[in-house]
């Protein structure tokens, strides 16, 4: 964002101020001054926020995958899953991405709490006790 875009930001902002209550001519420009300085300083700050992160691994894949979210080791946000559409859009399949972290092949990518839940789910449905009653029932 350069200076003028930070200036028209700040313009709007002050104006809508301006039209709630009544302001002085140098309370004007005092914070059209700092809106605008506070919105440069932010947009410098993402900036080099984002050549961090493109810079590689944001922390350690051991710790990526956490109780209740699992952090994209390539952008940095937190996830449930990792979808295949979100690797998408870093040009990689899930199985380069785990290539890349060094996780294992069978590394599911998705919290603890969800795999949990999922392999409680999977358990109560007791799907093995069914397909054994069905293939008896094939036999008979």
């Amino acid at each position: 964002m350069d200076k003028s875009e930070a200036v028209a930001a700040a313009l709007d902002i002050v104006k809508a101020q301006a039209g709630a209550r009544s302001m002085s001519e140098d309370e004007i420009l005092s914070m059209v001054k700092s809106i605008a300085d506070g919105i440069l300083a932010m947009a410098d700050d993402c900036q080099c926020q984002d050549s961090e992160v493109a810079g590689g691994p944001v922390l350690d894949p051991k710790k990526a995958v956490r109780e209740a979210s699992i952090v994209c080791l390539e952008c940095g946000r937190s996830f449930k899953v990792i979808t295949k559409k979100h690797l998408a859009s870093h040009n990689l399949s899930a199985e380069e991405y785990r290539a890349k972290h060094g996780y294992k092949k069978t590394q599911s990518l998705v919290c603890k709490s969800l795999v949990r839940e999922r392999r409680a789910k999977m358990k109560d449905m007791k799907l093995w006790e069914r397909r054994g009653l069905k293939a008896k029932m094939e036999g008979a």
